[in-house]
């Protein structure tokens, strides 16, 4: 196998930058997941259709694409800090109004403003990490990052649905913006300016500066990718907790356990997914690791009434599949934009992944079917097989951002991290 150049360690000042954009993804993807397990809740309660709640779910995917591209232009003309300050306190307030929601109709309107600002934050994480941190560091970043999903199921999706079974729905929403006003805090005051790439901005308009960005060619080949990937791994997460409890039989009370055990697995499998991408050929994990999703998203998806122990086996084995192609993914089409495009690149590709997502949750909804609010789900199977298609259309298209990749590695030269924020238009 091809290895990478050595690992380098992590500063101190480092170590609190992954861990402080993994809380804020704690807090967002938590945000974004809590919907799939509150599902089976909130269409019984609110008497909603599948397509429905995939609309409700989908309303936050397609208001963060559309903010993303909107907000594209602008993301390298600021400090990243600030961008990231401004938004994540939006999207705390847009989290508030989802708790405070009393009807579908308000809750829509709430998830979509959530979006506007949620949807940014990743993006403008990604910027900073590719600022901070080096090519063949970004693997072990991008791991602790993605952890933050694990954390989600681990700690965050079981207290959430103790809240709601124990209070009201919207518990949970209070519950990710009290983490969120923390994470807000320690953000501004530890985190320091990230400016290096204001100094060497060509473009004065911004929206010629997006023009440009989403005009090259390498950039399309990243955004392409970003998409099937998007829409692979979304297509099943909607309707999750639905076929759980009405197909798998599953009671509500053990859901939690469900979502822990997988989430364990997540913390476990994320960080050493993170060393073997610094280590070997990224693609060829993304690759292996795309295979055996589809794999298991097949037999899942095929499933009736199971023993709880053997969902939660079958559960992890496709989780292993789904998250490990998240790491090697992201490291490599974090290295694809220059310095100068990082912010507007970062900000398309998150819209496009946003967008992506919505469109597989509006496509689940079109697919699935459901007589009954206590009946089984009906063609969840064909969902499996079109994230089969999917994901073989998404390996071709990481393989060649893998070659644009390696090409951009031969063409320039490899600079300390440290080095690389201020000298260097980066990998």
């Amino acid at each position: 196998m091809k290895t990478e150049q050595p690992q380098t360690a992590f500063t101190g000042y480092q170590k609190f930058v992954i861990f402080i954009l993994a809380l804020t993804q704690f807090t967002v993807i938590l945000d974004f997941m809590v919907m799939s397990p509150l599902g089976d809740m909130l269409m019984k309660s609110l008497s909603l259709k599948p397509q429905a709640f995939g609309f409700a779910v989908s309303a936050y995917a397609f208001s963060a694409g559309i903010s993303g591209l909107l907000t594209a232009g602008f993301a390298d003309k600021f400090d990243r800090k600030k961008l990231l300050l401004f938004f994540y306190c939006g999207f705390i307030i847009g989290t508030i109004f989802c708790g405070l929601a009393q009807s579908y109709a308000v809750l829509l309107a709430a998830r979509i403003i959530t979006g506007l600002f949620g949807g940014v934050i990743g993006s403008i994480s990604m910027a900073i990490i590719t600022d901070i941190f080096s090519l063949q560091q970004r693997g072990r970043v991008m791991g602790f990052i993605q952890m933050g999903f694990g954390a989600s199921q681990v700690l965050g999706i079981p207290v959430a649905l103790y809240l709601a079974d124990h209070l009201r729905w919207e518990a949970p929403f209070w519950m990710v913006a009290a983490i969120g006003v923390a994470a807000l805090i320690a953000i501004a005051i530890y985190l320091k300016p990230i400016t290096a790439h204001l100094a060497i901005q060509k473009d004065k308009s911004a929206l010629l500066h997006l023009w440009h960005t989403a005009a090259k060619p390498d950039y399309q080949v990243g955004f392409v990718a970003t998409a099937l990937l998007s829409i692979g791994g979304f297509m099943m997460m909607p309707f999750g907790t639905a076929f759980a409890v009405n197909n798998l039989k599953i009671p509500n009370a053990d859901l939690f356990k469900l979502f822990m055990v997988s989430g364990l697995s997540t913390l476990v499998i994320m960080p050493l997914i993170g060393k073997l991408s610094d280590r070997i050929d990224k693609f060829k994990i993304f690759m292996a690791a795309s295979i055996w999703t589809m794999i298991m998203c097949v037999v899942y998806t095929n499933l009736g009434p199971t023993p709880l122990w053997l969902v939660m086996i079958l559960n992890v084995m496709m989780m292993m599949g789904v998250m490990s192609r998240m790491v090697p993914s992201s490291a490599l089409t974090s290295a694809i934009p220059d310095m100068a495009d990082r912010g507007a690149f970062m900000s398309i590709n998150s819209s496009l992944q946003q967008i992506a997502g919505g469109v597989a949750a509006v496509a689940a909804g079109a697919i699935v079917t459901k007589k009954t609010d206590y009946s089984p789900l009906e063609h969840y199977d064909i969902v499996g097989y079109v994230i089969v298609v999917i994901s073989v259309l998404s390996i071709l298209g990481m393989l060649r951002v893998d070659k644009l990749t390696k090409k951009k590695m031969e063409s320039k030269k490899v600079v300390i991290p440290e080095q690389e924020a201020v000298l260097s238009e980066g990998f």
